[in-house]
Order: structure tokens, then C-alpha cells, then sequence
């Protein structure tokens, strides 16, 4: 094999190796919206839909479903947060309000995000929130409290086999990143 054949193969085989890198960083891109729109198509991992509609949904009396509400913040998050009532039965096709309560329990001003998820991951598919804190990020002054409303129904075509359901709300602090992304549009 002479220098230059080397020299080509060697080039060749740079080029590759650059495709394949920049593939997978496409790829990494790529694999964050591909996942949140398969758990939004099938519910698996508990992941909510958006804000729902409630019109005149027929209400199964003889049926009742257990939700309990379950609240957890994330390290370093100072805040105080929480389901003002533990769990809570439930008609399917009812519309039912829980308030939440959060308090900032630091020196600064701080924007807080709520992400949800339901377990067994089949029911979020029949848990339909018409208002929700988790919709949007909160923010709150320093010392500031507030009571945020979530309403919802659980729809009738719930499978017979769950009874019971839990609604997890985990709490971010997203500050930083609202703040960055307020400078960079300026």
C-alpha cells in the first residue's frame, strides 16, 4: 500500500467516523421530543395530557376511584409544597377541584415548575386536568404563599380494573433557566 492509497483511507475513515459522531448528536437531539411524544400518544410513564375540555361528560354514579395526590420538591428547590388533601374519591366523569399550596421559603425570588405523572402510567391516559399549576410556571417572591387550584375528571372509559390512582406532582426550580432564556431573546 502505497503513502498516498494510506493517506486516503486514513481520510476516508476520518470522514466516517465525523458522520457517524454527528449522527449521534443529531440522534441526541432528536430522542427528547421522540420520547415526550410517544408518552403522549400511549401514557406510558404517567405523563399527562394537556389542559382538557369539560362538557356536559356523563357522570357514572355507581362506579367510585380513589386519587391520591402525592407532592415532592426537588434538592435544593426551598419551597414548601403540597396537596392540601391526601387522596379524595371520585365518580368517573365528575368534574373535582383539589387546591395545592406552595410556599417560598427563601431570600429570593424564585420560579417554580411543576411536572406531573400518574401511576398505573394506563390511567393518565383517563385523568383530564380543565385547569392546573402544572400548566405553568409559578413565580414567587420571597416568602410569598399561594393556593393553586387543579381541576380535573377522570373519564368514564377508565378500564374496570383500576380503582384506585395516584397523581404525582414533582416541583423544579427553573430560575436559572428563565432567566437565560430572558437575556438571550433580549
Amino acid at each position: 500500500m502505497t503513502e498516498q492509497t494510506q493517506q486516503e483511507s486514513n481520510k476516508k475513515l476520518v470522514w466516517r467516523l465525523v458522520g457517524i459522531i454527528g449522527g449521534m448528536f443529531v440522534f441526541a437531539f432528536a430522542l427528547i421530543p421522540l420520547y415526550n411524544v410517544f408518552c403522549d400518544i400511549t401514557g406510558i410513564n404517567g405523563k399527562t395530557r394537556g389542559q382538557a375540555l369539560y362538557q356536559d361528560v356523563k357522570i357514572d354514579k355507581k362506579r367510585v376511584v380513589t386519587i391520591e395526590f402525592l407532592t415532592n420538591i426537588n434538592r435544593g428547590m426551598p419551597w414548601q409544597f403540597e396537596s392540601r388533601v391526601k387522596s379524595m374519591e371520585v365518580h368517573p366523569g365528575e368534574l373535582n377541584e383539589v387546591r395545592f399550596y406552595a410556599k417560598n421559603r427563601s431570600k429570593f425570588d424564585i420560579i417554580g415548575q411543576s411536572v406531573p405523572s400518574v401511576s398505573p402510567g394506563e390511567a393518565a391516559l383517563y385523568l383530564n386536568k380543565t385547569e392546573c399549576f402544572c400548566f405553568d410556571q409559578q413565580r414567587l417572591v420571597a416568602g410569598e404563599e399561594i393556593e393553586m387550584p387543579m381541576k380535573f375528571y377522570i373519564d368514564a372509559d377508565l378500564p374496570e380494573d383500576i380503582s384506585r390512582l395516584t397523581l404525582s406532582y414533582q416541583l423544579f426550580n427553573v430560575t436559572e433557566s428563565v432567566n437565560a432564556a430572558t437575556e438571550a431573546t433580549k
